[in-house]
């Protein structure tokens, strides 16, 4: 990236703009990364903010944290037998004690792996 200067009395100033992009709707994941990152990780942020793949990087963590999420209760409901429609119908409060169970784990391993880490 190439960066030019302007000079102002003595001194040379980065001439440095952030391109403006469409407005984006970031889920929930996103969110949290974005919270994470300008919290914990600054230079990470910075330097993505500079390089204009900030919201790349949302829009990618939030797909995948979705996408895991939705393959966990998948495997939760495949696995538990009281999560069927029949359970749902005969005894709705349990089912929904469980789904919301199940949902927790699920956020809080993709909390673990995808938000408060630095693999990225």
């Amino acid at each position: 990236m190439k960066i030019k200067y302007e000079k102002r009395g003595d001194y040379l100033i980065p001439n440095l703009k952030i391109k403006r992009q469409k407005k984006i709707n970031i889920g929930k994941y996103g969110l949290l990364r974005l919270n994470y990152l300008k919290e914990n990780n600054k230079q990470l942020y910075r330097q993505l903010l500079m390089n204009n793949e900030l919201t790349n990087h949302l829009i990618s963590v939030d797909n995948e944290c979705n996408n895991k999420l939705n393959i966990l209760m998948n495997e939760y409901k495949k696995q538990d037998e009281k999560l069927s429609e029949k359970n749902k119908e005969l005894n709705q409060l349990e089912w929904v004690k469980l789904m919301n169970n199940y949902k927790n784990s699920a956020e809080e391993i993709i909390m673990k792996e995808n938000i408060y880490d630095n693999k990225w």
